[in-house]
């Protein structure tokens, strides 16, 4: 079973948001906060819940160790995360 974690790569499933890539910012039981760096930043997330989310086997390792650091994540961070996500995915 895939772990909702900081930094982790999800698709939207449902909603008007349908196929948008988001990373992880947090997760409870029932919902994950989501951000993209654009309309949904650090500062905004957007609350989904995990049924409408597909996970994808991608975690930015940048994010990852600004975030263990306790380093400032910038949403340009977010955007070349998503944009790393989708160069990698094309080239499958």
């Amino acid at each position: 079973m895939f772990s909702y974690e900081f930094g982790s790569i999800v698709i939207s499933k449902a909603g008007h948001d349908k196929g948008e890539v988001y990373v992880i910012l947090k997760s409870d039981e029932k919902y994950v906060y989501l951000m993209n760096g654009k309309n949904r930043t650090f500062d905004r997330p957007k609350k989904k819940n995990i049924k409408h989310v597909q996970c994808v086997n991608y975690t930015d390792n940048v994010l990852l160790e600004k975030h263990q650091g306790q380093m400032k994540i910038t949403n340009e961070d977010v955007k070349r995360a998503i944009k790393l996500y989708l160069e990698k995915c094309s080239h499958c």
